[in-house]
């Protein structure tokens, strides 16, 4: 098993079991551990991830750190872990700061469990950064973080990498989050620019408010555009092998943008239990069957779109249960059934013989 599938496990395990470690000592047995384990760490090795490091030099007696991470027989990660239920700050950097100073360690990694700050030196050498320059929440894996975190694997470490990319993240992320700002909430200087060329006449108080909420509209809806855009290309890259075979009646079977979109989120859901190339849309008149295999004992999903009010099938076995959605995006709010619907295909458990 890979990183990715590891991290994929914990992401898992914190959505569905987060309640069950509300103690940091469980936090740190069901999560912590395993994710340092899942960067090739010796977690059972205390010369290399060493539990409640404590350094006299930091001067004040009896404090330590939950782990400190030995590479090549130096310390070069300081791990310290709060309960699930912390808000991460910077007052629960304390610890950190001081060891960071004392040992040869070049990142820290502060967490709840859920939450990961990971910091280093980048505005003075040997002091730590109050900012993190990665933040990210286990139960929510996203773009290339995965390959981020390789960076941090036993087998990959390299400082000077790191930083490299650690200064580049810190500046995005925090770019990122400026651009967040201005899509919910455009301030005016930037509703005045971009509607700087639709109205002519004095830009006053009511002006701001009519044009304020069109702006925030149009900045969502070049995002929905970027990402249909980019999965209408996928698919039609990818229709020939992954499409199954339709009716024979084809000609009276039109299957819409909104079925293909609906499509790519399933797999989407699905993709780190089951491989895409296993995940087949067959699309039938009343309805677009999403099936594991191209087999219709292996039903994924249904998408009731042919109608006005648009429902999403589930299934328990062979049962099929009806929920209906708004939107494309309430898919993500079935994902625990789909991905549950996946597993029973994984193990077996759900008859597998061919039609």
């Amino acid at each position: 098993m890979g990183v990715e599938e590891k991290l994929r496990v914990l992401a898992d395990r914190i959505k569905t079991h987060s309640s069950a470690m509300l103690t940091e000592e469980a936090l740190k047995t069901a999560i912590v551990l395993p994710f340092l384990a899942a960067l090739d760490y010796d977690v059972f090795n205390p010369d290399e991830v060493i539990p409640e490091f404590c350094a006299d030099a930091v001067g004040k007696k009896g404090e330590k750190v939950d782990y400190a991470i030995k590479i090549d027989g130096e310390i070069r990660i300081l791990v310290e872990c709060k309960p699930i239920t912390t808000v991460l700050d910077r007052v629960h950097l304390a610890q950190l700061y001081r060891y960071f100073s004392v040992t040869n360690a070049k990142f820290a990694i502060l967490t709840n469990g859920r939450a990961f700050h990971f910091h280093t030196d980048l505005v003075a050498t040997n002091k730590l950064d109050d900012l993190p320059f990665l933040t990210f929440d286990l139960s929510d894996l996203q773009g290339q973080l995965t390959s981020e975190l390789k960076k941090f694997a036993k087998t990959e470490f390299n400082v000077d990498g790191i930083l490299q990319s650690a200064h580049r993240l810190k500046y995005t992320s925090a770019i990122k989050k400026e651009i967040g700002g201005v899509m919910e909430n455009p301030p005016e200087d930037f509703v005045r620019m971009v509607t700087g060329g639709l109205y002519q006449g004095r830009f006053t108080a009511q002006v701001k408010e009519q044009f304020t909420p069109m702006v925030k509209a149009a900045f969502r809806e070049i995002v929905r555009e970027s990402v249909q855009s980019r999965l209408s290309t996928a698919l039609a890259e990818t229709a020939d092998s992954e499409i199954g075979d339709g009716p024979s009646d084809e000609d009276e079977v039109v299957t819409t943008e909104e079925e293909r979109e609906g499509f790519m989120i399933v797999r989407a859901i699905v993709r780190d239990i089951l491989k895409p190339s296993r995940i087949v849309m067959r699309d039938q008149k009343s309805y677009c069957g999403i099936l594991v295999d191209n087999n219709n004992r292996k039903p994924l999903a249904r998408l009731w779109f042919n109608r006005s009010v648009k429902y999403i099938g589930l299934f328990d076995g062979e049962k099929e249960e009806k929920a209906k959605i708004d939107t494309l995006d309430e898919i993500y709010d079935y994902a625990d059934r789909l991905r549950n619907t996946a597993k029973e295909y994984l193990d077996g458990a759900i008859a597998s013989s061919s039609t």
